[in-house]
């Protein structure tokens, strides 16, 4: 029988709580758990025994003595289970199999237009997942991870409204994959989930708040406050590609407006004015077939003239937007990440010159700036710790518990999901 999402939370809490303190490392023996939960002895033996049948915790070496007898640690058994995970960009897709921590097991990547379409798009999808799943065996997966480039609601994984999406508009990309797996499917924006990679998964690790900004073909914020993520009443928070920032009406952006910041600072608008002032660089120019935003940032790390007065003025546009934004939200670390990385350390450095100039100086005091350090491997990490977490919380925990997996309840794992928003 399905628990009601109140009760089954609190009859697991405590068992969610213990795991989730072993796992994030703040805690790693019975006593420190005692002392960081506040639960009697009796109560942690109990939850950690249970979470050792469960095959979630294991016991580990001994731990230095301070004076008395020496604790056990544990430890989180991070491959007990697995999880697939992806994210869909506007021009490239990353697809994962990862382990309850978010550790990737093996990936794929692929170049592919979002706008072809919802059904191609999943399709492509599961075609990479199949194709994983025959490499590593690994058929059966807990959950299911997603992030794709637009609003999304998070309550049903239904796409909101996606400015460069064209056809997206209320498309469940949950509910596409329940019809092809029996797992439950959590789905949320990129960008958000690249936050939440960096925020748990990225180095250095202060556990900070963080405002994570993407520039790459599209443009995009998350801000992660006190360990969570900040989605907005519709799933639109963060979507700064689509401030207004001009009203030049050669500014024409691809949602249909005028003056958007990704008509003047994003990849594409990037690619189609080099694209089209390409004779100005004898560099590019001699590249054979299209041109790649890979050529323009090869081309700006060699120091070529058009690529710089390009790259840097796109840099300057999105920099003013950032400065905004820390003035606004006041974050602890400030991190830039997507496709511009790829042009060399000026993009970092413009940002931190712009935004170091603009924001008032008790927002900068303590403030960290500095790149995206996954690799561009954050978005499908988070998208793997969104799933992994969901299975791990509480309700979720409560219902599979006593059966030792979650196979087998993912419709009732997904309505937990949807009532729990």
């Amino acid at each position: 029988m399905l628990l009601p999402a109140s009760v089954a939370s609190l009859e697991s809490a405590p068992l969610a709580l213990i795991i989730d303190l072993v796992r994030s490392g703040r805690a790693t023996t019975r006593p420190e758990l005692v002392t960081a939960t506040g639960l009697g002895r009796k109560v942690v033996t109990q939850r950690v025994d249970q979470a050792i049948t469960l095959g979630l915790l294991e016991d580990g070496e001994l731990a230095p003595s301070s004076g008395g007898r020496q604790a056990r640690t544990l430890r989180f058994k991070s491959r007990a289970g697995y999880v697939y995970g992806a994210l869909v960009g506007a021009s490239e897709f990353t697809a994962a199999v990862l382990d309850l921590d978010g550790s990737i097991i093996t990936s794929h990547h692929e170049d592919w237009a979002v706008d072809l379409g919802s059904e191609r798009t999943m399709r492509r999808l599961g075609a990479a997942f199949a194709g994983m799943a025959r490499t590593t065996g690994l058929a059966r997966p807990w959950g299911i991870g997603i992030g794709m480039p637009g609003p999304v609601e998070f309550a049903t994984g239904r796409l909101v409204a996606p400015p460069i999406m064209p056809g997206w508009d209320g498309f469940s990309v949950r509910s596409w994959f329940r019809d092809h797996y029996d797992a439950p499917v959590w789905v949320d924006n990129d960008v958000n989930l690249m936050a939440l990679g960096e925020w748990t998964a990225g180095k250095p690790h202060d556990g900070r708040d963080m405002l994570f900004v993407k520039a790459g073909t599209g443009i995009g914020a998350g801000l992660i406050n006190r360990g969570r993520l900040l989605r907005g009443d519709r799933g639109a928070a963060g979507d700064i590609g689509h401030v207004h920032v001009s009203d030049d009406p050669s500014t024409r952006c691809r949602c249909g407006r005028v003056g958007c910041l990704e008509a003047v600072a994003s990849g594409w608008s990037l690619l189609e004015e080099a694209t089209r002032r390409v004779q100005e660089s004898p560099r590019l120019s001699a590249l054979a077939g299209p041109l790649a935003l890979g050529d323009i940032g090869a081309a700006a790390l060699a120091g070529d003239p058009l690529a710089n007065e390009l790259v840097d003025r796109r840099v300057q546009a999105l920099a003013e937007v950032v400065a905004h934004l820390v003035n606004f939200t006041n974050p602890g670390v400030l991190v830039l990440g997507g496709g511009a990385l790829r042009t060399g350390p000026r993009f970092t450095e413009l940002v931190a010159e712009s935004v170091l100039a603009r924001c008032t100086d008790l927002v900068t005091q303590d403030l960290v700036i500095r790149p995206a350090s996954l690799d561009q491997m954050e978005g499908v990490i988070g998208a793997g710790l969104l799933a992994g977490g969901g299975l791990l919380a509480p309700a979720s925990l409560a219902h599979w518990a006593e059966s030792g997996s979650p196979l087998g309840h993912a419709a009732d794992l997904q309505r937990l999901s949807a009532e729990l928003g």
